[in-house]
């Protein structure tokens, strides 16, 4: 028994690939092989996008938004669930949860209907500063993204800056 519980945690830890791209500020764990990097292209830039099996039935996104200075984790999550339940046919929420780990935030996940079929999302909305959030999104089947909750929650909980950017300070007005 002890033989075992010490061997499945350097297993775990093995099968891990540490991420972090020169063209981006974070690095990332991914918890499994499954997880691949994908190059996109983009029009100003290229970005990397994350997806789960061969097939990539489960996809990761990165985005970093820049918000103002009073708006909070709670108000991004408030205004995608107003703009979802306009425009999502389907759409069924869950209810935000906090998210602890490298950099705080929280976690909002939601599922619709697309093209006839179930689609799930989850979006962790992590804090840089008070300017800056980080948007990490899954999107696929809902029964897949049920058994990777697990993976998901790992990644958000990993992610990290490669420097800690400033906390923006409004400038006081010269007279």
């Amino acid at each position: 028994m002890v033989i075992l519980a010490l061997l499945i945690p350097s297993t775990l830890m093995s099968q891990t690939r540490r991420y972090a791209a020169e063209n981006v500020d974070y690095v990332l764990v991914l918890p499994s092989p499954e997880w691949r990097t994908i190059s996109v292209p983009g029009i100003a830039n290229n970005h990397t996008e994350f997806r789960y099996d061969n097939e990539g039935v489960v996809q990761l996104r990165i985005r970093r938004e820049l918000v103002d200075a009073d708006v909070t984790v709670t108000d991004l999550i408030q205004r995608q669930q107003s703009l979802h339940r306009s425009s999502l046919p389907g759409y069924v929420k869950e209810k935000s949860e906090p998210v602890a780990g490298r950099l705080n935030g929280a976690r909002y996940a939601y599922e619709y209907v697309t093209g006839g079929k179930p689609t799930a999302r989850v979006i962790y909305y992590l804090e840089a500063n008070n300017r800056i959030i980080y948007r990490l999104e899954f999107a696929g089947s809902p029964d897949l993204m049920r058994n990777l909750s697990g993976q998901m929650d790992f990644i958000a909980r990993s992610f990290r800056l490669k420097q800690q950017p400033p906390r923006y300070v409004a400038l006081a007005k010269l007279t």
